[in-house]
């Protein structure tokens, strides 16, 4: 949203308010990724780790170039949420939102995309991204149990007690 003031005639400041038109929207949701990652949620491979652990987790420019040489922009392209219409498609710069590592979706990644579209106001990209911090979390609380099962019986203990 933008937000104009001007001086009406009578001396009246007149704010206008006018939406966001698609061609200044450069970011969009890139549901190839959307897939991707909803794909290896449902096969198991995620890594459900805390909010802070991003920056441990976050494959380094390094990572990414040797993903690149190895699967190419394509496939680079689909372990990422975002698209940036104003950078080439041949460019790093043409993907945003990470949220894994090329191996597996890490729920940090999910988190930080999601803070971030969020801020950045790409609705398209933060709803996206929420879906699959649900679908992590759902399985978050499904494995508490079961973790919680696993050490009470190596301490010789059951649920209960």
């Amino acid at each position: 949203m933008r937000t104009e003031a001007s001086a009406g005639p009578s001396g009246l400041i007149i704010f206008l308010v006018t939406a966001i038109t698609v061609s200044e929207v450069t970011v969009r949701l890139n549901q190839r990724a959307l897939d991707h990652a909803r794909n290896l949620i449902a096969t198991g491979r995620y890594v459900l780790d805390g909010r802070d652990a991003w920056s441990e987790h976050q494959p380094s420019a390094r990572q990414e170039n040797a993903f690149i040489e190895e699967h190419g922009m394509a496939q680079y392209a689909t372990w990422h949420l975002g698209i940036d219409d104003q950078e080439a498609a041949d460019r790093k710069g043409h993907y945003k939102f990470p949220y894994g590592d090329f191996e597996k979706v890490h729920r940090c990644g999910v988190l930080a995309a999601e803070s971030r579209a969020g801020q950045r106001k790409y609705y398209d990209i933060e709803l996206a991204v929420a879906h699959l911090h649900g679908m992590l979390d759902a399985l978050r609380q499904l494995a508490e149990p079961a973790r919680r099962h696993r050490i009470n019986s190596t301490e010789g203990r059951h649920d209960g007690g």
